[in-house]
């Protein structure tokens, strides 16, 4: 059965569905935690938001959502605020927080509360479940019996209930295994072919480069830096000299971000290999090697937020970790707050 809410749903997937961040500043008492940041993420992509723990995505995820108040700046989603949309919830699919279900109730009938609250046909529960992989017998089991890949399972199915255009979703790769990772890959690409729009905050920066097309890296709630993954790993140098470190203070103050990685190699990012070049030549320091260096996203996040690899955020890792795929955080959906 299909219902005037399905049809006005897919009617609406022919707008424009661009996340854009302007200006958006969070201060909680003296500490701003977000500090007039823009960016835009694009329909059709798949663009991760990255920083060090404490950078400021949850709180800008937040701010998106209408789950914080913004200081200064908007957060919009086409151009509309999240609690002015017509249809929020068939909007936009959220995994932000953890551990929002009831550990009484199946995990199908966590999702027919969900898909009543939001007019939706109860086909649609089933057709989601089979999407995420939890099977008809697991799904009749109560929640609290779950392992933690069941509950990402659902959490996913829930983020998915409404077939949104939009996905926001917090560490969705954290804890699973290679299979796992694979799927949600394999979901999520799809999701963007169909043209919607997909943002993924995640601490593993290897499996990053593989899923996602565009990056937003923030430190301390500021932007350092967006692009393409292919923009940001190729536009650092390889850099050899008997005196890295008067050179490497030469081009800091040029306005270089360097890495030292080895006893006379520099990883030099944000500036051209000729401006490197000039700035060995006014400091008299001999050149052993400059090269363009086509270098991982790990490496280039490192160089840009100044993380050390004892700071390392990928070195964080789960307990327990099932072949499934959906959100580490194992996170109740935004829609839930208003369902459950």
């Amino acid at each position: 059965m299909t219902t005037t809410t399905d049809r006005i749903r897919r009617e609406a997937r022919a707008d424009d569905h661009r996340l854009a961040v302007d200006g958006l500043t969070k201060r909680y008492g003296d500490i701003s935690v977000v500090d007039d940041l823009t960016f835009t993420v694009e329909p059709g992509r798949i663009t991760g938001f990255l920083g060090p723990n404490g950078s400021g995505k949850s709180t800008t995820m937040k701010m998106l959502l209408n789950l914080a108040t913004p200081d200064h700046g908007t957060a919009t989603i086409g151009g509309v605020r999240y609690r002015d949309l017509p249809d929020p919830g068939g909007t936009v699919g959220v995994v932000l927080e953890p551990n929002a279900f009831h550990p009484g109730r199946s995990g199908r009938n966590h999702l027919r509360v969900l898909a009543r609250a939001a007019d939706l046909s109860l086909e649609r529960v089933d057709e989601t479940l089979a999407t995420v992989g939890l099977e008809p017998q697991a799904a009749r089991r109560r929640v609290g019996t779950y392992s933690l890949g069941m509950k990402q399972r659902l959490s996913l199915a829930a983020a998915l209930l409404t077939d949104p255009p939009v996905l926001v979703l917090d560490e969705p790769a954290n804890g699973l295994d290679p299979r796992g990772i694979r799927e949600l890959r394999d979901l999520l690409r799809a999701r963007a072919a169909l043209g919607h729009t997909v943002l993924v905050s995640s601490h593993l920066l290897t499996e990053v480069q593989h899923l996602v097309d565009d990056v937003v890296v923030i430190n301390c709630g500021r932007l350092v830096t967006s692009g393409t993954v292919a923009e940001l790993t190729d536009s650092s140098a390889l850099v050899r000299t008997p005196d890295p470190g008067h050179l490497a203070d030469r081009l800091i103050a040029a306005g270089g971000r360097v890495e030292r990685s080895g006893p006379d190699t520099l990883v030099v990012t944000g500036l051209a290999l000729d401006r490197i070049g000039d700035a060995a030549h006014a400091a008299n320091v001999a050149l052993h090697e400059l090269s363009p260096h086509a270098g991982s996203l790990e490496d280039v996040f490192f160089a840009l937020t100044g993380a050390s690899t004892n700071d390392d955020p990928t070195n964080n890792t789960s307990p327990t970790t099932d072949n499934s795929f959906a959100p580490g955080s194992s996170g109740a959906t935004h829609q839930e707050a208003f369902a459950s």
